[in-house]
C-alpha cells in the first residue's frame, strides 16, 4: 500500500504557507492585472519591463532584463517592441554587435511609469492595508531569508 498525503507530519505547515503565499500572490495579481487595464489601459508584463528600466536609467541589455523578469527573450522582445513603438523605450545595438541590444527608458516613457508606479503602489497599499508596517518589514525580511536559502540552486 502507498502512504498518501496526510493532514499533519512534518512539512504540512511549509505546504500550507506555500498554499497561502500563492494564493495571496495570485489574487493580489488578478487585482493588479485588472486596475492597470481599466485605469492604463497597460498589462502587468509591460509595467514589470518598464520598472525594470526605470531602476537602471542607463538601460539593461534584454538579456540581462529576461533574466531580471525571470522570463524568456521572446517575451521580453515582444513587449520591448511594442514600448519602442510608442515611443516609450528606445532599443540600441552595443558596440556595434548585431545579437545584442540595450534598452532603456525615454523621457517620455520614464514620466509615464512614475504615473503609473504612484498609483500602483497606493494600490498596492490599499490591497495590503490589513497589513502594518511592522509586520510588513518582519515577513519582507524573513522572505528574503528565505530567498538566500535556496538561491542559486541549479
Amino acid at each position: 500500500m502507498v502512504a498518501g498525503p496526510t493532514s499533519t507530519g512534518p512539512g504540512k505547515e511549509r505546504l500550507r504557507l506555500w498554499i497561502r503565499l500563492l494564493r495571496a500572490s495570485r489574487t493580489i495579481e488578478a487585482e493588479l492585472r485588472e486596475r492597470l487595464k481599466k485605469e492604463f489601459d497597460t498589462t502587468l508584463p509591460r509595467f514589470d519591463v518598464m520598472a525594470a528600466l526605470y531602476r537602471v536609467p542607463e538601460g539593461m541589455l534584454m538579456s540581462d532584463l529576461s533574466r531580471f523578469l525571470l522570463v524568456s527573450n521572446g517575451n521580453v522582445t515582444g513587449i520591448v517592441d511594442r514600448l519602442v513603438s510608442e515611443g516609450l523605450v528606445t532599443r540600441a545595438r552595443r558596440n556595434g554587435d548585431r545579437r545584442t541590444s540595450m534598452v532603456r527608458l525615454t523621457e517620455e516613457g520614464s514620466k509615464a511609469f512614475a504615473r503609473i508606479a504612484a498609483v500602483h503602489e497606493g494600490w498596492v497599499g490599499e490591497l495590503l492595508g490589513g497589513v502594518s508596517e511592522e509586520e510588513a518589514k518582519r515577513l519582507t525580511g524573513m522572505l528574503k531569508s528565505f530567498r538566500s536559502n535556496w538561491e542559486g540552486r541549479e
